[in-house]
């Protein structure tokens, strides 16, 4: 009696895909024992696909459905908290419109960051990657175009938008891919200073000197600092970050005094109620929102500090806004889902096929837990004041769309798991 594979795949009864094996009778007697039996005999087979990149054997599979429910409910938790912290304002400013900003926010954030995070997350990596220089080149491009006169928008001091668009959000997603990619192709000289450890430094650099023009002082940070964690989880050598410490600390005092406002954001850290109406004044209404909320806050939309006393509410302080109406139990949530999300993401990172697919997940999940830190920490008092915005939840269309394509990127890398 022979057997043929039918290459169909049906559904079982408990809703898997099973693979149907069909028997062909070689005489009568089997022919009407078949013909008794109405389902065709099957074989249900559980195992994933399989390939191979280089000698590393991976399973193909759907993606991590945990750390896309933590991202969809931290997005539409920081909408919910958007239109508390921005109605008012919004109300005032927009002829009535309380809406404003969560709609601009669902249009160019969600309307950009959904099909973009779809594309990175069906878009195998590795192909993804060979763009890493177009992705990088691109990047420069949008930095050097915004210092143009007449084609950057200004705005606080600071030219950082081309037609509302956000050059260095772009950046940080392209400095991610072309940092994975470059120490993928160079591993072997990550242990070396002049072959490996400087020329990754230098695509950092150029960056970083780019950004500090606009000026765009915290995306610097944020960006070099996601790039030396990339550079670490690469097996960069812990005394060649040592001895880059004395220039960077030397340079980073050196921009502190070279800039009045940031000293005085320096100062105001230290004591910021001894000029609480002047260089104190953002962490000064900030303690105070965070202070009033107590433990279950004085309820949802009910804050009084969003009201022409917090800065920026609906931006760098809606976790201030967040603490006051929610209490110590919506930051406890909050905090939660973010450690939730990384930890995610550190997972992922160990399973990941190959040291390409480990470093833009390191990199993207990096990004968005060190941006969160900063912020809670600036909020907090913890941290000097430095314009940081919370991931999912700050208005931002074009941070909040680029943050979705790091997770598309992050479930990309899910979705390919090495077997140990």
């Amino acid at each position: 009696m022979a057997e043929r594979y039918s290459g169909r795949n049906r559904r079982n009864d408990y809703g898997g895909n099973d693979r149907y094996y069909e028997r062909r009778a070689g005489d009568g007697e089997t022919r009407r024992r078949a013909a008794a039996d109405d389902r065709p005999m099957r074989v249900r087979v559980t195992a994933k696909n399989f390939l191979r990149i280089g000698e590393t054997k991976v399973r193909l599979g759907a993606f991590d459905y945990q750390f896309l429910l933590i991202t969809l409910i931290l997005v539409a938790f920081g909408l919910v908290m958007l239109y508390s912290a921005s109605s008012s304002r919004a109300y005032a400013a927009q002829d009535g419109d309380s809406m404003y900003f969560v709609k601009r926010q669902i249009f160019f954030g969600l309307g950009l960051g959904v099909p973009l995070m779809i594309a990175f997350m069906s878009i195998d990596y590795h192909f993804l990657a060979k763009f890493s220089g177009l992705f990088y080149g691109v990047g420069i491009f949008l930095l050097i175009l915004v210092l143009v006169p007449g084609v950057g928008t200004t705005a606080g001091g600071a030219t950082r938008w081309i037609f509302g668009f956000q050059p260095s959000e772009f950046m940080k997603f392209a400095t991610i891919i072309m940092v994975a990619w470059y120490l993928d192709t160079y591993k072997e000289y990550i242990g070396k200073f002049g072959k490996g450890f400087l020329p990754c430094l230098a695509i950092l650099a150029v960056v970083a000197f780019l950004l500090m023009l606009e000026p765009h002082f915290s995306a610097t940070i944020l960006i070099v600092f996601t790039g030396m964690l990339m550079m670490f989880a690469a097996g960069a050598k812990i005394s060649h970050f040592a001895v880059l410490s004395v220039p960077a600390i030397l340079g980073g005092i050196a921009l502190v005094i070279k800039s009045p406002y940031r000293l005085q954001r320096i100062v105001a850290f230290a004591d910021p109620f001894a000029d609480k109406q002047g260089s104190g004044w953002q962490i000064v209404q900030s303690l105070y929102a965070m202070g009033s909320g107590g433990v279950f806050g004085v309820g949802f939309g009910q804050s009084r500090q969003k009201y022409m006393s917090l800065p920026e509410p609906h931006n760098d302080f809606i976790f201030s806004v967040l603490a006051e109406e929610l209490g110590w139990v919506g930051v406890i949530i909050v905090i939660a889902l973010f450690v939730c999300l990384v930890v995610r993401g550190i997972k992922i990172a160990q399973k990941a096929p190959d040291k390409l697919g480990m470093l833009i997940v390191v990199g993207c999940i990096g990004l968005i837990g060190v941006q969160a830190l900063i912020n809670i920490g600036v909020v907090s008092a913890s941290f000097p004041v430095t314009g940081m915005p919370l991931p999912f939840f700050s208005y931002g269309g074009s941070a909040l769309a680029v943050t979705l394509a790091e997770i598309g990127m992050i479930l990309n890398v899910s979705r390919q798991e090495r077997v140990l």
